[in-house]
């Protein structure tokens, strides 16, 4: 049963959605203080986090932030603001998905179906383990290794990165990344893929594998490798 933490303060709602959750076999869980939203994260330790744009004291972005320097578990906003830097914004905290209100059920319960799928189930046909440029990449822990040291990646980055390292040598289009990482990117500009992309770059180059991915103007990346003679 994956556990999940709806960080929403309104009562209603949050009775409403952890209702329709629990029918679908969720286990779900709020917070007791919304001044220490990461006590209880830290007490829940979920599966996937739904957090609230609006919230008390500080808004959904501050708890994001809060929870990326500590965990890489999936997170998905809810907002009844309609603005498109909102979307922006909440992919580039390195969020997994952007619900807005009000929605119907039925696409909350499929998105969530969704993120779980591609974050949990997608190494159940293929190696946990993959290797390119002499690091091993772990895609249960989300961390890359070498002699270098080891970086660990966000849900996303690591899914950037297989799609990537499977197609080594190839281009994979900015439009053929986009929907596999966001099933509804129509207001995710191409920004928020590079600003992703750059985020893999960076921790790469921390152990000395910064130059690998390409990026092939007006197609898409690609994740070199020179191959053995």
């Amino acid at each position: 049963m994956f556990k999940i933490l709806l960080i929403e303060d309104d009562a209603t709602l949050f009775k409403e959605i952890k209702d329709r959750l629990v029918d679908w076999e969720y286990e779900v869980f709020g917070v007791k203080n919304f001044q220490s939203v990461m006590e209880s994260f830290a007490e829940v330790h979920p599966d996937l986090v739904i957090i609230d744009i609006q919230l008390p004291k500080y808004d959904g972005f501050h708890w994001c932030r809060m929870i990326r320097e500590h965990s890489n578990v999936p997170i998905a906003f809810l907002s009844s603001r309609d603005h498109p830097t909102d979307m922006v914004m909440s992919m580039n905290l390195g969020a997994d998905d952007f619900i807005q209100k009000p929605f119907h059920f039925d696409v909350l319960i499929a998105k969530i179906q969704a993120i779980l799928r591609r974050v949990y189930n997608y190494s159940t046909t293929t190696s946990d383990l993959k290797m390119w440029m002499g690091a091993t990449i772990d895609l249960e822990r989300n961390r890359v290794s070498n002699e270098k040291g080891m970086v660990e990646l966000t849900k996303n980055e690591i899914f950037i990165l297989k799609l990537l390292v499977e197609r080594k040598n190839k281009i994979v289009s900015r439009e053929y990344l986009m929907n596999l990482l966001w099933d509804d990117h129509r207001f995710i500009g191409d920004n928020t893929l590079t600003v992703n992309v750059n985020r893999v770059r960076k921790k790469l180059a921390e152990i000395g594998l910064g130059n690998g991915i390409k990026t092939m103007v007006g197609q898409g990346y690609s994740a070199i490798e020179q191959e053995e003679k």
